[in-house]
């Protein structure tokens, strides 16, 4: 099987964004692209999710003309470009799958370029790092989230007595879950019981079953958001997941910001705005 190109983005929109290539409104994974946005309304949300796609394609420098958006029967998305005097193996290599979503403030978008077949098998999650409503305490919301995880999974998180630590934990937990159903398609109501994955020890379970052949990409996003007059701090687990048909499945944390910058890259509102006339050209 011919190997997959890596690259991949991310982007914020307005305050922060994400991306793995330079600085631009992606984020660079070894075979994927991620963008996260920064936005507060809804419909701003899904608007800026929905032009990431364009602002990626915009980026590569090709024409909206050369390439078109295509999808499965379980709505997993991918462009094909025009084949423009490509060979057939590069034609083939040159298909782009990817995956968006917003939470909160942030908007994100993952890309992985190779053969169609496998492109498809990625996925972005996100969880903001905050109770809701936020009179509940930490461990009322751990609760409100039990039947989503497992009594490992719970275990693990209640570890430490410190509630900022148990619900980074509790995030990242749902965000790793978000991201593999997002990458094998599975329509809303999945049951996130089903899924197990022990983070100490680096092993993810589905229906008692090891998940083989996963990668998942692990890193914390912080924004500083504009609300009226005073800037609001955001924090939000996030989780690429990404199928790569090895016989066992890889966690890559990233901690540095400079680790981070060399695959993700963060936009802003004002940036994303700046550009959106040239979308379309």
């Amino acid at each position: 099987m011919p190997a997959m190109r890596s690259a991949s983005n991310v982007s914020n929109i307005p305050k922060s964004h994400i991306t793995p290539e330079t600085q631009t409104p992606f984020v660079r994974h070894p075979e994927g692209s991620q963008l996260d946005v920064n936005v507060t309304h809804p419909h701003t949300g899904l608007m800026m999710t929905l032009m990431l796609p364009l602002l990626m394609m915009r980026h590569r420098r090709i024409p909206r003309s050369k390439w078109k958006d295509e999808c499965t029967t379980n709505g997993k998305r991918w462009i094909e470009q025009a084949q423009d005097g490509m060979s057939a193996e590069r034609f083939m290599q040159s298909m782009i799958g990817y995956h968006s979503l917003f939470e909160g403030s942030l908007c994100s978008m993952i890309m992985v370029q190779g053969v169609k077949h496998r492109v498809v098998n990625i996925g972005i999650g996100t969880k903001q790092v905050a109770v809701e409503p936020r009179t509940l305490s930490v461990s009322a919301y751990i609760e409100a989230h039990s039947h989503k995880i497992t009594p490992l999974e719970m275990g693990n998180i209640n570890a430490d007595s410190d509630d900022p630590t148990r619900l980074r934990r509790l995030c990242m937990i749902l965000a790793l879950k978000q991201s593999y159903v997002k990458a094998i398609g599975h329509p809303t109501g999945f049951d996130y019981a089903r899924l197990e994955f022990n983070v100490p020890e680096e092993t993810a379970m589905g229906d008692s079953y090891p998940l083989t052949g996963w990668e998942f990409r692990v890193w914390r996003t912080r924004l500083a958001v504009a609300r009226r007059d005073r800037i609001v701090n955001e924090e939000y687990e996030c989780v690429s997941a990404f199928f790569r048909g090895t016989t066992s499945s890889r966690f890559i944390f990233y901690d540095s910001q400079e680790e981070l910058n060399k695959w993700v890259q963060f936009i802003n509102i004002d940036q994303m705005v700046k550009v959106i006339p040239k979308l379309s050209a």
